[in-house]
């Protein structure tokens, strides 16, 4: 079990990255505990996800990418492998502007530099990545580490209304618009296409199988672990709403940046609640900017087949947030737009997933079962929903029931 153990980890990191920052903070301020409900949902999703990822790696010795180009004809595998890297370019957007932004915070340095430092360390930790899994999974999993202790130790130092989170988790409600646009970044920022390509590839050759007695075996130890590793990274976007909806909801519901938030957050809790709120930022960035960067890599192999130097893959992929700061564009709102657009390209890979894991040509006897099938299905049509509704709004198509 302990072999296997790390692939969920590594894949959690994702469901725990800056955009989360920007969507659970906006969510808190100005919503209180009332969106804890799609955090909680899109947590459900992205287990459910992340495990029938891993699932097809293990049993097909496969990863996502690899299938799509197997499968789909040229021009839907063309199609899949541009959306595919828009998201990991949006994703690598909010992942190294969070990083930087806590760095330049934390150590009073000018945004530029803090961008200059991530890029640097990030560089540096994908490095162990030619030394094995191992190396790299016990960098990620201290940062994890790190992540998780920071939000305990908020939890401690905030006033938390305990009963209302209660009620917020179980109670869905969509106060407004905006909030919608906030709950579709929630899901956006919590279920990652680049993590559910990710997870087949972490699980491909990881320990292969000569029969399905031992594929058995390694699927239910990689569910046990998907269940445990995103357990504690939606147990950190439910501290993150909390701390912000207990921090600014009553006072400063307009609080909204990351960069306000802990300015905010020195005067009202303590300059503690501040500095530990920017080293959880700062480690949620660098980890997760890494992880991207080996995702971006296995879906680019994966569809065309092409390999780049990891160091060109790093500079293009930071393209976009040095355009960002240079533009003098608002950070936070990037951001948050940039798990918007995750959100859009997350059905591509959640589609082809249930396609091929339903697939008993594919699967043989390991295809979805048929309340996993119900289930899996139904969180697409969530996602698809959520989406239509959203361009319905960005279009200024009145729907009913949402003023």
């Amino acid at each position: 079990m302990l072999l296997f153990a790390g692939p969920a980890m590594i894949a959690s990191i994702a469901y725990m990255d800056p955009g989360n920052f920007a969507t659970n903070i906006q969510a808190g301020s100005s919503y209180g505990y009332s969106l804890l409900w799609v955090v909680l949902m899109a947590n459900l999703i992205a287990m459910l996800f992340q495990a029938l990822s891993a699932k097809l790696g293990i049993v097909t010795g496969r990863n996502l990418a690899e299938i799509c180009h197997d499968r789909f004809s040229t021009p839907v595998r063309i199609a899949m492998w541009i959306v595919s890297e828009v998201a990991a370019m949006a994703t690598d957007l909010a992942e190294f502007l969070g990083g930087a932004i806590g760095l330049s915070l934390l150590f009073q340095m000018p945004l530029l530099a803090g961008m200059a430092v991530t890029a640097i360390v990030t560089y540096g930790v994908l490095l162990f990545e030619g030394r094995g899994f191992r190396p790299m999974e016990l960098i990620i999993g201290a940062l994890v580490a790190v992540i998780g202790l920071c939000y305990v130790i908020e939890m401690f130092i905030a006033p938390v209304a305990w009963g209302q989170v209660g009620l917020g988790l179980v109670t869905p409600s969509m106060p407004d618009m905006t909030a919608l646009t906030i709950s579709v970044g929630i899901i956006g920022a919590t279920v990652m296409p680049h993590a559910v390509y990710l997870h087949s590839g972490l699980t491909q050759h990881r320990a292969p199988a000569r029969n399905d007695f031992e594929r058995r075996k390694l699927v239910r130890f990689s569910n046990w672990e998907c269940i445990i590793a995103l357990a504690v990274a939606g147990a950190v976007n439910i501290a993150m709403v909390v701390m912000a909806s207990a921090a600014f909801h009553a006072g400063h519901p307009e609080v909204a940046e990351i960069e306000t938030a802990y300015h905010m957050l020195t005067p009202l809790l303590g300059g503690a609640a501040a500095a530990v709120f920017l080293v959880s930022l700062m480690a949620s960035g660098i980890s997760s900017s890494a992880v991207g960067t080996m995702a971006g890599q296995m879906i680019m192999q994966g569809f065309v087949g092409f390999h780049i130097p990891i160091w060109v893959r790093r500079l293009v992929t930071m393209l976009p947030a040095f355009a960002v700061v240079l533009f003098g564009v608002n950070t936070t709102d990037a951001l948050l737009y940039s798990q918007v657009v995750l959100s859009f390209a997350l059905p591509v890979p959640m589609i082809a997933l249930v396609m091929f894991t339903r697939n008993r040509a594919i699967m043989g006897d390991f295809a979805n079962g048929r309340m996993t099938d119900i289930a899996a299905i139904v969180g697409t049509i969530v996602i698809l929903c959520l989406n239509v509704i959203l361009l319905l709004q960005t279009f200024g198509i009145p729907i009913p029931g949402l003023a």
